[in-house]
């Protein structure tokens, strides 16, 4: 009676004690057939000692019996205890590495649930008695060896997960008991997920090149970007990408119109929008234009085809549009992303048919049929249409600006208010430089006075004691003339 436990490191196969610990046995392999133990974690690993599992949520007091796990699927009966009996035995000792016991619950009476432990050393005595020896592993000692080199953090925990991945019964001599709840699928997502650990399929000693490490950095530092710039609102999303379908075409002559451009382009497919950007007061053009095309592919031809080419006396430079500016207002407001007329361009702001077909309108004719009238095309209508387009076109650009001004203003805001905070930081400290220089150049200047003064009069008394002196021996000098006379 084996059960193969497949993890992250290797594979484990598990030979039970079926005829000496029963119950403990029949317990943990329905614990393996309801896939109780998938994707669970060795959360307590002691280096020579023992690697622990069996726990959902790999801190040690989680788990249940069989019959606690059932009863909390279905509720029937009565509940039973969480845990049940240990059944220990002096004939079953922990005197092999690979040694498999349930670990005992310190609770009152003592209990086995679902956790359970693996030897990773031999004649370790401090747990015969203690703890309920139910098999050993038969195969796969050099996952053991594996587990046992694994690099821990401080609380005993594996820093790399250490994952039960799979488990295989080989051969199960218990019948499934009444209560036997269906076989789940297997689990996508460990139960303890919550906790932030090296993957157990990544590889922290995978070496790259200088290549691949630069592009690892450079594309890090670029979703870092977009995603504060999804923060501030510059971008919709972190991961948005500008749309294939748009061209980006500048260098224009200024008296390049909308419908020149676009009469140009629409050899390659049909165009959805085609928009040259005006200076918003005079109205002039910028030199540049978006055109939208209803196919990717009719945007390539035209990205290949109008490169550098001669339009009204200028040539033309022509690239895949990367804005995403009118994406990002389409999902602000909250509109549909479809593509409109013209006008739209850079993510089709504006819905309508182009080319200035109205829908097709039904009329009753009072005998229950309905007839269709399509209305006819008016150059008149096409260009009011467009007239009123272009007109909203230039609130909207307009608005677009009032916000980029607003910004810039708070921004610029922000940073003159920065800017006087750090001169004010700097004119204080200046000021305590310059007390502090004050008060030494004053400690400095009353040392040097107290020292002339002390060194005058050292001067004067030296002076005196000299003039003592002298008319001392003057004096001797006239009384021992005086006796010789």
């Amino acid at each position: 009676m084996s059960v193969l436990l497949e993890t992250s490191l290797g594979e484990l196969v598990i030979d039970l004690e079926v005829e000496r610990c029963p119950r403990i046995c029949e317990n943990f392999l329905k614990l393996c057939k309801v896939k109780y133990y998938g994707l669970n974690a060795f959360f307590n690993v002691s280096k020579d000692f023992i690697c622990q599992t069996g726990d959902p949520t790999a801190t040690g007091t989680g788990g249940e019996s069989f019959e606690s796990y059932a009863w909390l699927q279905n509720h029937e009966g009565p509940k039973p205890p969480r845990y049940i009996e240990p059944e220990i035995t002096t004939k079953l000792k922990h005197k092999e590495r690979g040694t498999v016991s349930m670990a005992v619950a310190p609770v009152e009476p003592p209990g086995c649930g679902s956790q359970f432990f693996i030897t990773l050393a031999d004649n370790i005595d401090y747990l015969d008695g203690k703890h309920c020896v139910f098999g050993h592993v038969i195969e796969g000692l050099d996952t053991l060896d594996k587990i046992n080199d694994a690099f821990l953090d401080q609380e005993g925990r594996p820093l790399q997960d250490i994952r039960i991945r799979h488990v295989e019964i080989l051969e199960d001599p218990f019948e499934d008991p009444p209560n036997m709840i269906p076989v789940p699928d297997s689990p996508l997502r460990a139960p303890d997920s919550g906790f932030a650990r090296i993957a157990d399929d990544e590889d922290p000693f995978k070496e790259m090149s200088e290549e691949q490490a630069e592009e690892e950095r450079r594309k890090t530092a670029a979703n870092s970007s977009a995603l504060t710039l999804e923060m501030i609102g510059d971008l919709p999303f972190a991961a948005v990408r500008p749309p294939e379908n748009i061209l980006f075409v500048c260098k224009l002559n200024p008296v390049t119109q909308d419908d020149d451009l676009e009469l140009i382009f629409s050899r390659f497919g049909k165009i959805l929008s085609c928009e040259i950007v005006r200076d918003k007061k005079s109205g002039d053009s910028l030199q540049y234009a978006f055109i939208e095309f209803d196919l990717k592919e009719s945007a390539e031809q035209a990205y290949f085809k109008m490169q550098n080419v001669l339009v009204d006396d200028r040539r033309i430079h022509v690239d895949f549009s990367q804005s995403v500016a009118k994406m990002n207002r389409a999902q602000l407001m909250g509109l549909n992303s479809g593509r409109g007329g013209r006008g739209g361009g850079r993510g089709g702001m504006r819905g309508g048919h182009r080319g200035g077909f109205d829908a097709p309108r039904q009329r009753d004719t009072g005998y229950g049929d309905r007839y269709e009238r399509k209305r006819s095309r008016s150059p008149r209508r096409d260009d009011d249409r467009r007239d009123r387009d272009r007109d909203r076109d230039h609130r909207d650009r307009r608005d677009d600006r009032r916000d980029y001004d607003r910004r810039d203003r708070d921004r610029d805001r922000d940073r003159d208010r920065d800017r006087d905070r750090d001169r004010d930081r700097d004119r204080r400290d200046r000021d305590r430089d310059n007390d502090r220089d004050r008060r030494d150049r004053d400690r400095d200047r009353d040392r040097d006075r107290d020292d002339r003064r002390d060194r005058r009069d050292r001067d004067d008394r030296r002076d005196g004691d000299r003039r003592d002196d002298r008319d001392r021996r003057d004096r001797d000098r006239r009384d021992d003339r005086y006796e010789r006379r």
